[in-house]
Protein backbone atom coordinates (compact mmCIF):
# COMPACT_ATOMS: atom_id res chain seq x y z
CA UNK A 1 0.00 0.00 0.00
CA UNK A 2 1.64 3.16 -1.02
CA UNK A 3 1.03 6.19 1.12
CA UNK A 4 0.08 8.59 -1.48
CA UNK A 5 -2.55 6.51 -2.89
CA UNK A 6 -3.72 5.71 1.14
CA UNK A 7 -3.89 9.84 1.90
CA UNK A 8 -6.20 10.30 -1.41
CA UNK A 9 -8.91 7.83 0.08
CA UNK A 10 -12.02 8.37 1.64
CA UNK A 11 -12.98 7.15 5.66
CA UNK A 12 -15.30 4.48 3.81
CA UNK A 13 -12.88 3.90 1.19
CA UNK A 14 -9.72 3.23 3.98
CA UNK A 15 -12.48 0.86 6.30
CA UNK A 16 -13.09 -0.88 3.08
CA UNK A 17 -8.77 -1.16 2.25
CA UNK A 18 -8.44 -2.87 6.02
CA UNK A 19 -11.34 -5.12 5.37
CA UNK A 20 -9.66 -6.29 1.90
CA UNK A 21 -6.37 -6.27 2.87
CA UNK A 22 -7.08 -8.87 6.16
CA UNK A 23 -9.04 -11.09 4.19
CA UNK A 24 -6.60 -12.13 2.01
CA UNK A 25 -4.83 -13.76 5.17
CA UNK A 26 -6.56 -16.74 6.06
CA UNK A 27 -7.90 -17.78 9.32
CA UNK A 28 -5.92 -20.75 11.00
CA UNK A 29 -7.54 -23.83 10.62
CA UNK A 30 -10.25 -24.59 12.88
CA UNK A 31 -10.77 -21.43 13.64
CA UNK A 32 -14.77 -20.63 14.86
CA UNK A 33 -16.73 -17.67 16.37
CA UNK A 34 -19.93 -17.15 18.46
CA UNK A 35 -21.18 -13.80 18.58
CA UNK A 36 -22.02 -12.37 21.90
CA UNK A 37 -23.99 -9.09 23.31
CA UNK A 38 -21.53 -8.01 26.50
CA UNK A 39 -24.07 -5.60 28.28
CA UNK A 40 -25.07 -4.29 25.04
CA UNK A 41 -21.65 -4.41 23.16
CA UNK A 42 -21.67 -6.90 20.01
CA UNK A 43 -18.25 -9.08 20.77
CA UNK A 44 -17.60 -12.45 19.73
CA UNK A 45 -16.14 -15.13 20.91
CA UNK A 46 -12.91 -16.69 19.15
CA UNK A 47 -11.53 -20.40 19.15
CA UNK A 48 -9.61 -22.39 17.44
CA UNK A 49 -8.77 -26.18 18.12
CA UNK A 50 -6.12 -25.79 20.58
CA UNK A 51 -8.40 -23.13 22.50
CA UNK A 52 -9.55 -24.18 25.93
CA UNK A 53 -11.17 -21.49 28.71
CA UNK A 54 -8.66 -21.83 30.83
CA UNK A 55 -8.26 -17.89 30.37
CA UNK A 56 -8.87 -15.17 27.99
CA UNK A 57 -7.87 -12.49 25.55
CA UNK A 58 -9.58 -9.58 25.84
CA UNK A 59 -8.81 -8.59 22.24
CA UNK A 60 -9.16 -4.80 20.96
CA UNK A 61 -8.26 -4.70 17.37
CA UNK A 62 -6.64 -1.71 15.68
CA UNK A 63 -7.32 0.99 12.96
CA UNK A 64 -6.81 4.32 14.18
CA UNK A 65 -10.41 4.36 15.84
CA UNK A 66 -11.44 5.10 12.81
CA UNK A 67 -11.21 1.71 10.89
CA UNK A 68 -10.94 -1.79 11.49
CA UNK A 69 -13.24 -4.65 12.77
CA UNK A 70 -13.82 -7.98 14.69
CA UNK A 71 -13.39 -9.22 11.20
CA UNK A 72 -10.16 -7.47 9.52
CA UNK A 73 -8.53 -8.92 13.05
CA UNK A 74 -10.24 -12.40 13.80
CA UNK A 75 -7.20 -14.19 12.36
CA UNK A 76 -4.77 -12.57 14.67
CA UNK A 77 -7.35 -12.91 17.79
CA UNK A 78 -7.29 -16.87 16.97
CA UNK A 79 -3.44 -17.17 16.05
CA UNK A 80 -2.66 -15.36 19.35
CA UNK A 81 -5.16 -17.62 21.48
CA UNK A 82 -3.65 -21.15 19.85
CA UNK A 83 -0.62 -19.80 20.77
CA UNK A 84 -1.47 -19.01 24.27
CA UNK A 85 -3.94 -21.84 24.45
CA UNK A 86 -6.94 -19.74 25.56
CA UNK A 87 -9.84 -17.96 23.57
CA UNK A 88 -10.20 -14.52 22.63
CA UNK A 89 -13.38 -11.98 23.50
CA UNK A 90 -12.77 -9.85 20.77
CA UNK A 91 -14.99 -6.54 21.12
CA UNK A 92 -16.68 -4.50 18.17
CA UNK A 93 -15.99 -0.85 20.06
CA UNK A 94 -17.41 2.15 18.32
CA UNK A 95 -15.40 4.26 15.94
CA UNK A 96 -15.00 7.88 15.86
CA UNK A 97 -15.90 10.21 13.94
CA UNK A 98 -19.01 8.86 14.56
CA UNK A 99 -18.77 8.07 17.85
CA UNK A 100 -15.69 10.29 19.26
CA UNK A 101 -14.05 9.91 22.59
CA UNK A 102 -14.61 8.55 25.55
CA UNK A 103 -17.76 6.40 23.41
CA UNK A 104 -14.87 3.30 22.82
CA UNK A 105 -13.28 3.48 26.34
CA UNK A 106 -17.14 3.10 27.54
CA UNK A 107 -17.78 -0.01 25.22
CA UNK A 108 -14.49 -1.48 26.41
CA UNK A 109 -15.07 -0.92 30.21
CA UNK A 110 -18.88 -2.37 29.57
CA UNK A 111 -17.22 -4.91 27.60
CA UNK A 112 -14.98 -5.71 30.68
CA UNK A 113 -17.61 -5.46 33.16
CA UNK A 114 -19.39 -8.22 32.00
CA UNK A 115 -16.46 -10.40 31.64
CA UNK A 116 -15.37 -10.02 34.91
CA UNK A 117 -18.71 -11.32 35.96
CA UNK A 118 -17.71 -14.89 34.11
CA UNK A 119 -14.08 -14.62 34.31
CA UNK A 120 -11.92 -13.97 37.07
CA UNK A 121 -9.40 -10.72 36.35
CA UNK A 122 -6.45 -13.17 36.86
CA UNK A 123 -7.64 -14.97 33.95
CA UNK A 124 -7.46 -12.27 31.35
CA UNK A 125 -5.21 -10.63 29.64
CA UNK A 126 -5.77 -7.63 27.55
CA UNK A 127 -4.86 -7.92 23.79
CA UNK A 128 -4.72 -4.67 21.43
CA UNK A 129 -2.94 -3.76 18.59
CA UNK A 130 -2.34 -0.03 17.27
CA UNK A 131 -5.04 1.99 18.27
CA UNK A 132 -6.39 -1.02 19.79
CA UNK A 133 -3.44 -1.34 22.12
CA UNK A 134 -3.59 2.31 22.98
CA UNK A 135 -7.07 1.67 23.97
CA UNK A 136 -6.46 -0.83 26.09
CA UNK A 137 -3.47 1.17 27.60
CA UNK A 138 -6.22 3.64 28.34
CA UNK A 139 -8.62 1.01 29.50
CA UNK A 140 -6.75 0.04 32.39
CA UNK A 141 -5.46 3.79 33.37
CA UNK A 142 -9.54 3.99 33.92
CA UNK A 143 -10.23 0.63 35.61
CA UNK A 144 -7.34 1.53 37.91
CA UNK A 145 -8.28 4.94 38.87
CA UNK A 146 -11.85 3.62 39.38
CA UNK A 147 -10.00 0.73 41.97
CA UNK A 148 -11.90 -2.23 39.42
CA UNK A 149 -9.51 -4.85 39.61
CA UNK A 150 -6.83 -4.97 36.45
CA UNK A 151 -6.03 -8.04 34.05
CA UNK A 152 -3.24 -10.42 34.98
CA UNK A 153 -1.28 -8.40 32.24
CA UNK A 154 -1.80 -6.85 28.56
CA UNK A 155 0.20 -7.44 24.96
CA UNK A 156 0.32 -4.57 23.43
CA UNK A 157 1.40 -4.80 19.47
CA UNK A 158 2.70 -2.15 17.84
CA UNK A 159 0.94 0.33 20.26
CA UNK A 160 0.09 4.07 19.51
CA UNK A 161 -0.29 5.67 22.93
CA UNK A 162 0.60 9.50 21.97
CA UNK A 163 -2.07 10.68 19.36
CA UNK A 164 -0.10 13.75 18.88
CA UNK A 165 2.63 12.35 17.37
CA UNK A 166 5.32 13.69 18.53
CA UNK A 167 8.20 11.63 19.02
CA UNK A 168 11.26 12.09 16.57
CA UNK A 169 10.56 9.02 14.86
CA UNK A 170 7.40 9.76 13.43
CA UNK A 171 10.44 12.13 11.13
CA UNK A 172 13.25 9.83 11.28
CA UNK A 173 11.25 6.54 10.07
CA UNK A 174 9.18 8.19 7.46
CA UNK A 175 10.89 7.06 5.05
CA UNK A 176 11.25 3.47 6.28
CA UNK A 177 7.50 2.99 6.94
CA UNK A 178 5.41 2.01 3.79
CA UNK A 179 2.32 1.99 4.82
CA UNK A 180 1.39 4.84 7.68
CA UNK A 181 2.13 8.96 7.73
CA UNK A 182 2.25 11.37 10.54
CA UNK A 183 -0.15 13.38 8.56
CA UNK A 184 -2.70 10.47 8.09
CA UNK A 185 -2.25 9.31 11.93
CA UNK A 186 -3.04 12.79 13.35
CA UNK A 187 -6.03 13.43 11.00
CA UNK A 188 -7.19 10.55 12.47
CA UNK A 189 -6.61 10.85 15.81
CA UNK A 190 -8.22 14.42 15.85
CA UNK A 191 -11.38 12.52 14.68
CA UNK A 192 -10.97 10.55 17.21
CA UNK A 193 -10.73 13.22 20.11
CA UNK A 194 -12.06 16.33 18.48
CA UNK A 195 -12.70 19.13 21.11
CA UNK A 196 -10.55 17.14 23.96
CA UNK A 197 -7.08 17.70 24.47
CA UNK A 198 -4.58 14.75 22.74
CA UNK A 199 -2.69 15.00 26.25
CA UNK A 200 -5.44 13.70 28.59
CA UNK A 201 -4.35 10.30 29.23
CA UNK A 202 -7.17 8.47 28.33
CA UNK A 203 -6.84 9.74 24.66
CA UNK A 204 -3.04 9.53 24.73
CA UNK A 205 -2.11 7.31 27.57
CA UNK A 206 1.51 7.75 27.14
CA UNK A 207 0.62 10.70 29.71
CA UNK A 208 -1.31 8.84 32.32
CA UNK A 209 -0.02 7.76 35.49
CA UNK A 210 1.54 4.23 34.86
CA UNK A 211 1.92 2.45 38.35
CA UNK A 212 -0.20 -0.34 39.64
CA UNK A 213 -0.56 -1.02 35.71
CA UNK A 214 -0.01 -5.11 35.59
CA UNK A 215 2.67 -6.59 33.56
CA UNK A 216 3.26 -5.26 29.99
CA UNK A 217 4.74 -7.12 26.59
CA UNK A 218 5.25 -4.75 23.92
CA UNK A 219 6.22 -5.52 20.68
CA UNK A 220 7.81 -2.88 18.18
CA UNK A 221 9.56 -2.80 14.91
CA UNK A 222 12.19 -0.56 13.33
CA UNK A 223 10.49 -0.12 10.04
CA UNK A 224 7.49 1.36 12.08
CA UNK A 225 6.47 5.29 13.09
CA UNK A 226 4.79 3.85 16.20
CA UNK A 227 8.08 2.71 17.22
CA UNK A 228 9.04 5.81 19.63
CA UNK A 229 5.80 5.30 21.00
CA UNK A 230 6.49 1.68 22.04
CA UNK A 231 9.91 2.76 22.98
CA UNK A 232 8.60 5.81 25.18
CA UNK A 233 6.39 3.31 26.82
CA UNK A 234 8.25 0.85 27.93
CA UNK A 235 10.78 3.58 29.73
CA UNK A 236 7.80 5.10 31.81
CA UNK A 237 5.77 2.13 32.80
CA UNK A 238 9.74 0.61 33.87
CA UNK A 239 10.32 3.68 35.82
CA UNK A 240 6.77 3.81 37.41
CA UNK A 241 7.44 0.33 38.79
CA UNK A 242 5.82 -1.70 36.37
CA UNK A 243 7.40 -5.15 34.70
CA UNK A 244 8.02 -4.71 30.93
CA UNK A 245 9.02 -6.91 28.41
CA UNK A 246 9.86 -4.66 25.31
CA UNK A 247 10.30 -6.78 21.83
CA UNK A 248 11.65 -5.15 18.93
CA UNK A 249 11.91 -6.79 16.01
CA UNK A 250 14.09 -5.75 12.90
CA UNK A 251 12.59 -3.69 9.57
CA UNK A 252 9.26 -5.92 10.35
CA UNK A 253 6.10 -3.42 8.74
CA UNK A 254 3.94 -2.03 11.12
CA UNK A 255 1.24 -4.56 12.70
CA UNK A 256 3.20 -7.40 10.85
CA UNK A 257 1.98 -9.74 13.33
CA UNK A 258 -1.66 -9.97 11.29
CA UNK A 259 0.12 -11.58 8.37
CA UNK A 260 0.79 -14.96 10.42
CA UNK A 261 0.21 -17.98 7.98
CA UNK A 262 1.91 -16.30 5.60
CA UNK A 263 4.96 -14.56 7.13
CA UNK A 264 7.36 -16.34 9.23
CA UNK A 265 8.16 -13.30 11.51
CA UNK A 266 4.18 -13.26 12.34
CA UNK A 267 4.58 -16.16 13.53
CA UNK A 268 7.35 -16.30 15.24
CA UNK A 269 6.39 -12.75 16.72
CA UNK A 270 2.75 -14.32 17.59
CA UNK A 271 4.71 -17.20 19.55
CA UNK A 272 6.62 -14.79 21.53
CA UNK A 273 3.28 -13.59 23.03
CA UNK A 274 1.78 -16.64 23.01
CA UNK A 275 4.20 -17.31 25.67
CA UNK A 276 4.01 -14.64 27.52
CA UNK A 277 0.52 -15.15 28.29
CA UNK A 278 1.00 -18.55 29.39
CA UNK A 279 3.56 -17.15 31.51
CA UNK A 280 1.26 -14.77 33.67
CA UNK A 281 -2.48 -16.70 33.05
CA UNK A 282 -0.54 -19.83 34.52
CA UNK A 283 -1.83 -23.19 33.93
Amino acid sequence: MQKSRSQQLTLENKRQQVEEMTRRVKPPVGMYTVTVSANGISCEWVKTLKSSDSHTLFFLHGGEYIRGSIRSHCGLAARLADASGGRALMIDYRLAPEFPFPVAIDDVLNAYAWLTKRVPPKKIVFVGDAAGAGLALAAMLKLKEEGTPLPAAAVLLCPWVDLECSHDHYQSLAELDPIQTKDELQEAARMYYQKESPKNPFVSPIYGYLKGLPPLFIQASTHDLLLGDAQQLAEKAQAAGVKVELDVWDQMLHNWQIYGGRLPEAGKAIQKAGEFIKQKVGP
